[in-house]
């Protein structure tokens, strides 16, 4: 961990994206905390596959790229970026109500930072400091059921059992619905759905006559089988980010044919229905609350330390490192 001499002394490490597959751990200095800031340690961070890695490859299309600035970013797309929001550490200084607590924030991979003390989520005392890294997921799954409105008795699918998906089903758990199936063509998601106890099924013979389907697979594939899958007039809430892809969606049959509508869920906003009720910081709030289940901790991957990440980010790249959430480990949470 990066030490202090005193209070114009701070210094930090950072990731940093520096081109296509490449990053690497840079110094930096960081200010003492003005009044109402808050200086965090970190104990974990996480790693958003999905994002992450098109990030990490050099894949953000330019037509969006502001659109997907991370809130403390810095750099620009597509690289030199630090790039993240998934972290979990404790206020060494700050507000009193604030020193020494667990705190959530969304914020890049890096040892020790400063931020506005209103930028930071108290974790609850019943959330583990590691399971604490799920709510941006849980989040994303919130604000999809906020677009989606699931009703009492409701059929309902989630094609792709990946960070979101699978976030996206744990919070499903809790409704009365009728019918919840979790839908993946690698069978080796059926071990999360089986902790989730949630129904498992692959994409052929997944239950039809949906009252909504959630798409969470980020395939083409994917797309075209939540559109089978949906009843008449149902809806799909698109999940997924492609990136720069082109992805071709199926209008003609099922689509047109059966009045379907397919609709974005995109986390940066608070959905529509709930948008003049709710702020971005209610709606962490309540993921974090929400982690108190522990079977959430089927969500979470291999955990490796903060000095190993430019060579983890290759191989959570290339996909040779298990698990949804990988949990990066700093110095101080050893």
């Amino acid at each position: 961990m990066a030490q202090t001499g005193g209070t114009d002394d701070l210094t930090a490490t950072a990731y940093w994206t520096t081109g296509p597959c490449r990053g690497e751990l840079r110094r930096e200095q960081l200010r003492p905390p003005g009044e109402g800031e808050a200086l965090v340690r970190t104990l974990y961070s996480g790693h958003s596959r999905g994002t992450e890695n098109l990030v990490h490859t050099g894949r953000v299309p330019a037509r969006v790229a502001g659109l997907m600035e991370a809130p403390h970013q810095d750099g620009s797309f597509p690289a030199p970026v630090k790039y993240g929001y998934l972290s979990v550490g404790v206020v060494e200084r700050g507000p009193a109500e604030l020193e020494g607590r667990t705190v959530f924030c969304l914020y890049p991979h890096q040892d020790r930072y400063v931020v506005p003390a209103a930028d930071l989520v108290p974790v609850p005392d019943g959330v583990p400091p590691r399971r604490a890294l799920l709510a941006g997921a849980v989040e994303t799954g919130i604000n999809a059921l906020w677009e989606a409105g699931p009703r009492i008795g409701d059929r309902v699918a989630v094609v792709g059992c990946g960070l979101i998906g699978a976030s996206t089903a744990a919070l499903l758990r809790r409704f009365p619905l009728s019918r919840l199936e979790a839908v993946d063509s690698d069978p080796a998601r059926a071990g999360i759905a089986e902790a989730l106890q949630v129904r498992f099924a692959s994409p052929e013979n997944a239950s039809g006559d949906c009252d909504i389907v959630f798409h969470a697979s980020a395939s083409p594939a994917g797309l075209a089988r939540c559109l089978e899958i949906v009843g008449d007039d149902g809806d799909v809430i698109e999940l997924s980010w492609y990136g720069d892809d082109t992805v071709p969606v199926p209008l003609g049959a099922d689509f047109h044919a059966r009045r379907l509508s397919l609709k974005a869920a995109q986390v940066g906003q608070v959905a529509l229905p709930r948008r003049h009720r709710r702020t971005c910081g209610q709606r962490l709030a309540l993921a974090l609350s929400l982690l108190e289940d522990p079977a959430f901790d089927a969500l979470l991957g291999a955990v490796s330390d903060f000095a190993d990440l430019p060579q983890t980010m290759d191989r959570l790249a290339e996909g040779s490192l298990p698990g949804l959430c990988h949990v990066i480990r700093y110095p101080e949470a050893q």
